[in-house]
């Protein structure tokens, strides 16, 4: 075998071996971004289920002002969702520039 030929192997088995890297670096940043949503998802339902039975135990009571916390609880829990959807896009965007820049693709036009 040449000097040549050894060399393009070599040369290959590195830059397999980096792509193998990159590859085990985005799955884990994609697996990151996953754990975080579901954490995210979690507290955003908790949250939105205390804020519904906050919301019911104000509303038993029969008054006017517990159908207006009522509905303030359930505009803070939509707010909530909201934020929570944002924070996942923005975390998935995240996970994806860092693939891209790992991979040398996010090239800026």
């Amino acid at each position: 075998m040449s000097q040549q030929q050894f060399n393009a192997g070599q040369t290959r088995g590195q830059a397999q071996e980096k792509a193998e890297q990159w590859t085990e670096s985005a799955k884990q940043t994609a697996q990151s971004a996953r754990d975080k949503t579901a954490d995210l998802t979690h507290q955003a339902g908790d949250k939105a289920t205390d804020l519904t039975q906050s919301a019911r135990d104000k509303s038993a009571d029969g008054s006017h002002s517990a159908k207006q916390s009522a509905q303030h609880n359930q505009e803070q829990a939509a707010g909530l969702f909201g934020q929570t959807g944002e924070s996942v896009k923005n975390m998935a965007q995240g996970a994806l520039d860092g693939v891209k820049n790992s991979l040398g693709m996010n090239e800026k036009k």
